[in-house]
């Protein structure tokens, strides 16, 4: 519908070099549209810098009037406003009388508008009527008067075009992605989250052998060869929701002054000021870029220039993005740098590399675990030991699922993704574990414990010829959740079937953790069908609207769980806290919906749980619930219930590829009027099938238990 001019290969347009003609030459229905002068203008705005208030961001202009009026520009208090249509409203400012726009009817956000970040802007216009949209929300709806006269005005129409004022150029100075002139039938929400631009970020977490002094400066110790030390730090490329963009880019680092962002001279022994330290060899920085893995570039720098050989000026350390050009987001500078040929004894923080790190999600900090250690039950629970680490996963530091295209496509060659979900009888032969009824021969039942059964030196091992090292499978072992994660990641679509069962059973008998079977096994069918499942919900955008993920979430999840029972309201809200999602949803918060999500739904797809989930009256499992909700369903308003009533819930802290991961948990008040958590274990089926014994339903199981009586029930406000 409309013409751009200024946009260059990145994608990327100055401001002040934008030109948007609003040409209506359709026909049909969008041509009927067009032609009663609607439109709606989408763009992602980045303002580095405005030197005064108000100011035009882009105006209106015609050949026919000599003068132009505002359009969209920043008023006094650095509000966004959105200026009526000429020739279309009846309030559009009077291009004679500058004055008066001040009084003209404007649709206008709240708050101020940011500088220096990324902002989606969409300004929607019909004949009676204003929107503006900032990061796909309404910020104001401005009714207004039509007068529109087709006759008169058609010719008129065709010629407005917008453009930065060029009186501003001093005192304003912004970029503008992503441009499109759409009918406004086109959602603004769908443009929001198609092609978002980029910007480069340092990750102040990852800083390591740097110290803070008191007044905020960082002290690193530097100089001459035998006195400089190595220190680390990430950076990272996000979009605009504060995700890692995977692109095959270099990040390169330069030594500037603080002050003047001059570039720092070499040493006088003319090496380099900043130093980059690859396998132990120094480079100069400039000439060894570093390259973006999964949006993340990690730097291992050296300084060899003294403060105090430049007049005790401070420095600070450029990153930029040389293949991209010169943009103020894609370049980021770290603090005031003060380097010293040894640290003093002053009060100073020093910035190590923690193992335990803290992430954020979306600019918010990732909720912690819901679930500590928890008991066990002394029957059916027997070998479902938790392990002693409960973090949340967060995958968007593992390797991505895209990265695994061209692995997807060998795995789903002559493979029937969807016959592992069966829910015959052949489900009663394999615990949740997925091993088989006859894998490790009856158990004793009262003396039998977890770490016994698994490393228990009589267990067969087939002979495979299998390509994963020993190396490998005592990593995993070793691994936190994150480096199982990747390590999963990494080899599950590539391995064999035969393959992957020998590296489950290395590991449950070197980690003493029998459960890791259920997640190396499930590994494969978790990853291709999360690539199918994105796949089909994002077509191929990066990120989705979350009430367009909802629908498409509960269809693949009733698939694989084999049940007749779909997600509730609760149920995605539920989600959506463990994922951290929010209105739009990036693939990162996908992938950790997915690794939560997926586990629970094999362990739903296994007879002995299926039917308690598809059943309505009684209710035995009351949907998604937190840790938290279970308590409060056992407190009531008056008071703590009786001792033996319990509820059953999924832990939401584990996560794929934790080995607790899709397991039940039973929440109950105990004899001692307390609330206890214990973690359920389905090896019974295992040790039923092999007596021969009939299998007992799990809730009569349940209600065997000496401390277990009756149901909790949940009263869900409507």
């Amino acid at each position: 519908m409309g013409g751009f001019g200024g946009v260059d290969e990145t994608g990327y347009v100055l401001l002040k070099n934008l030109k948007v003609e609003l040409r209506r030459e359709g026909d049909g229905d969008d041509g009927e549209k067009e032609a009663d002068g609607s439109f709606a203008l989408c763009f992602w705005l980045y303002i580095d810098n405005c030197a005064s208030y108000p100011s035009a961001i882009l105006v209106q202009k015609h050949p026919d009037i000599a003068s132009s009026v505002p359009f969209l520009w920043l008023d006094d208090k650095k509000r966004l406003n959105l200026f009526p249509s000429l020739f279309l409203h009846e309030e559009a400012p009077d291009p004679d009388n500058s004055i008066q726009w001040t009084e003209v009817p404007c649709a206008s956000t709240e708050i101020e508008f940011p500088m220096k970040k990324w902002v989606h802007v969409g300004c929607e216009v019909l004949p009676d009527l204003l929107r503006l949209h900032v990061d796909g929300e309404i910020s104001e709806k401005r009714p207004l008067t039509c007068s529109l006269n087709k006759d008169l005005h058609a010719d008129a129409l065709k010629k407005i075009y917008m453009t930065c004022p060029d009186d501003t150029e001093d005192i304003f100075h912004g970029y503008v992605h992503g441009l499109d002139v759409l009918i406004p039938s086109s959602a603004v929400k769908n443009h929001y989250v198609k092609d978002s631009p980029v910007r480069l970020s340092i990750d102040y977490s990852s800083a390591s052998e740097i110290e803070e002094d008191i007044d905020g400066v960082w002290s690193i110790v530097g100089g001459k060869a035998s006195c400089r030390r190595i220190f680390s730090l990430d950076v990272t490329l996000l979009d605009p929701f504060g995700c890692p963009v995977n692109k095959e880019l270099e990040v390169a680092a330069a030594l500037l002054y603080a002050d003047n962002k001059a570039p720092v001279e070499n040493t006088i022994d003319a090496e380099p000021p900043l130093l980059m330290s690859y396998d132990g060899i120094e480079y100069a920085s400039h000439e060894r870029p570093c390259k973006l893995i999964n949006g993340r570039a990690s730097f291992k720098l050296k300084i060899s220039q003294l403060s105090s050989k430049c007049d005790n000026r401070l420095f600070r350390i450029r990153f930029d993005i040389p293949k991209l050009g010169r943009f103020p987001f894609l370049e980021t500078v770290s603090l005031p740098i003060r380097c010293i040929s040894r640290y003093r004894r002053t009060a100073s923080l020093t910035w190590k590399k923690s193992s335990n790190r803290t992430y954020y999600i979306n600019g918010c900090r990732s909720p912690g675990p819901d679930d500590g250690p928890m008991e066990l039950m002394p029957s059916i629970v027997r070998e479902a030991k938790p392990s002693p680490s409960s973090k949340r996963i967060k995958l968007g530091n593992d390797v991505p699922f895209p990265m695994f295209t061209e692995e997807l496509k060998q795995a789903n060659k002559g493979q029937d993704s969807h016959a592992w979900t069966s829910n015959g009888d052949d489900a009663h032969a394999r615990s949740i574990d997925g091993r088989p009824e006859n894998q490790y021969g009856a158990e004793n039942v009262s003396s039998a414990s977890h770490n016994s059964q698994a490393t228990n030196s009589d267990l067969k091992m087939p002979s495979v010829s299998s390509p994963i090292s020993d190396l490998i499978i005592f990593k995993y072992c070793l691994g936190g959740p994150a480096e199982r994660s990747q390590l999963l990641k990494e080899i599950a679509l590539s391995a064999s079937e035969e393959q992957l069962t020998h590296f489950a059973k290395q590991v449950s008998l070197f980690s003493g953790c029998s459960h890791h079977w259920t997640q190396i096994n499930i590994a494969r069918r978790l990853m291709v069908e999360g690539i199918q499942a994105w796949a089909s919900i994002s077509e191929n955008n990066n990120h989705v609207q979350w009430e367009n993920l909802v629908s498409r979430i509960n269809e693949h999840y009733m698939r694989i769980a084999c049940c007749s029972r779909s997600l509730t309201d609760q149920d995605f809200e539920c989600l959506r806290r463990i994922a951290g999602c929010r209105d739009i949803v990036s693939q990162e918060n996908f992938e950790r919906l997915w690794a939560w999500l997926y586990p629970v739904a094999f362990t739903l797809s296994q007879s002995a749980v299926n039917s308690m989930w598809n059943s309505m009256s009684p209710v035995w499992m009351e949907g998604f619930i937190t840790k938290e909700e279970a308590e409060l369903i056992l407190t009531g308003s008056g008071g703590l219930q009786d001792p033996g009533t319990f509820v059953l819930r999924f832990p939401t802290s584990r996560s794929w590829p934790h080995p607790d991961a899709g397991n039940l948990v039973v929440t109950y008040v105990g004899s001692d009027y307390t609330i206890h958590h214990r973690l359920l274990s389905f090896d019974f089926i295992n040790s039923s099938s092999i007596t021969e014994s009939p299998v007992k339903p799990l809730q009569d199981l349940l209600l065997e238990e000496p401390e277990l009586s009756r149901l909790g029930r949940m009263v869900r406000s409507e």
